[in-house]
């Protein structure tokens, strides 16, 4: 199955937080899309692997995304090494996707900045076809996606472009909300952790806002590319009269 919109996560949880409103706003406009998580989030303090799995799987449902994976590398401790590109060359190859999402180029978490090098190195060596894999004993064709989009999580990045998500927002909550262990919910047991506060969910609403405020709309997901983005024309900077 292709996918066109495939983002990828070191944590679950990461896509829901960072960029799972352009997921759905590309899935009402038609696209395929999918989600593929690098680690099981194991060293997460709140929580449990089978937790976690099934929390995403909760999330996945509320996002209507059509595939979502997990590769199991070692949460904190993975490589951007041969043997970590080579499984993401794989997912890549296999669902052979336009564009990529991934971890903020730099965070807080150093599994962030690390994951998005690796996923990006792993987006273009996907495209050299002397590199082989295979998927079922089938040797899988070269695939490099058109642009690989780095979305903004903890720390404030300067957006290069910002998309509205203001009719999903409220879906969004629902998804990051699916993760019950992780984030606040009353009455739910365990230590405090940095993101298990009241005031990190705030700070993701005030972050879309934030970033809706820069195009006009109520709320927006902003990324970074390191390649240029171009036009056909005019009208495509247009997305309605203010």
């Amino acid at each position: 199955m292709k996918i066109d919109v495939l983002a990828f996560g070191v944590h679950p949880d990461d896509v829901e937080l960072s960029c799972s409103g352009v997921l759905m706003v590309e899935k009402s406009n038609g696209k395929t899309t999918g989600i593929i998580d690098l680690t099981e989030g194991e060293l997460g303090t709140r929580g449990t692997i089978d937790t976690r799995k099934q929390e995403a799987a909760d999330a996945a449902e509320i996002l209507g995304v059509d595939i979502r994976e997990n590769v199991q590398l070692a949460d904190g401790f993975f490589e951007n090494n041969k043997a970590s590109q080579i499984k993401i060359i794989e997912k890549i190859r296999k669902y052979q996707p336009e564009i990529i999402l991934c971890n903020a180029v730099e965070d807080r978490h150093p599994d962030h900045g690390r994951s998005a090098q690796l996923v990006a190195d792993a987006a273009f060596l996907s495209g050299l076809r002397k590199i082989e894999t295979t998927t079922a004993g089938v040797l899988q064709e070269a695939w490099r996606p058109k642009y690989v989009l780095h979305y903004i999580q903890d720390r404030y990045l300067n957006p290069d472009f910002v998309v509205d998500i203001s009719n999903v927002f409220e879906r969004k909550l629902d998804a990051i909300r699916a993760y019950k262990t992780q984030f606040h919910q009353p009455g739910m047991e365990g230590p405090q952790t940095y993101i298990s506060t009241p005031d990190f969910l705030d700070s993701v609403i005030y972050r879309s806002k934030m970033m809706g405020k820069m195009i006009g709309v109520k709320y927006a997901e902003g990324f970074i590319t390191k390649k240029k983005i171009g036009i056909s024309n005019f009208d495509a900077l247009i997305k309605h009269n203010t």
